[in-house]
């Protein structure tokens, strides 16, 4: 079940400059919550997150997920209240529109992103491939979240 579907900004370390802060879209799912099913999940929140488009493309002190993956995920599990052993952490980069005339066209891609959770927060890991069920998961849980009538059904 999608339990927060927003843009989300962050603040940096940088004080009055802002350094490190930015925004990005975060897509919460809780799979605990999705009614009738009763499978036990060992992971059962993911959160998606995604860079968000920007005019111009590159904007001073605005900061990729990439580059602040530990700090938004510290954030974000002070903020919702989540769990980190209990969640997937997945970077979501969406494929360039066929529009745009690239040479080297790509696809959708989606990376777990690995951290170690110490009492300040986490500390950056490291980054991996999603498994194929888990991508095949999101896909699905970002598709029913992009259309409200299968939410409804």
């Amino acid at each position: 079940m999608l339990i927060y579907d927003d843009i989300y900004s962050w603040e940096g370390w940088g004080g009055r400059l802002k350094l490190g802060s930015g925004q990005c879209r975060l897509r919460i799912f809780d799979l605990d919550k999705d009614g009738g099913r009763r499978i036990a999940h060992l992971k059962p929140i993911i959160v998606v997150v995604s860079d968000i488009p920007r005019e111009p493309s590159w904007t001073p002190n605005q900061m990729s997920v990439k580059s602040c993956a530990s700090h938004i995920a510290t954030k974000v599990v002070r903020e919702f209240g989540i769990d980190p052993e209990r969640m997937v952490w997945v970077e979501y980069y969406e494929a360039p529109s066929k529009d745009e005339n690239l040479r080297y066209p790509g696809s959708d891609r989606f990376d777990e992103a690995v951290f170690v959770w110490r009492e300040e927060g986490a500390l950056q890991g490291g980054w991996k491939p999603l498994s194929p069920a888990l991508t095949d998961l999101v896909r699905k849980l970002l598709a029913d979240a992009a259309d409200p009538t299968e939410r409804e059904a």
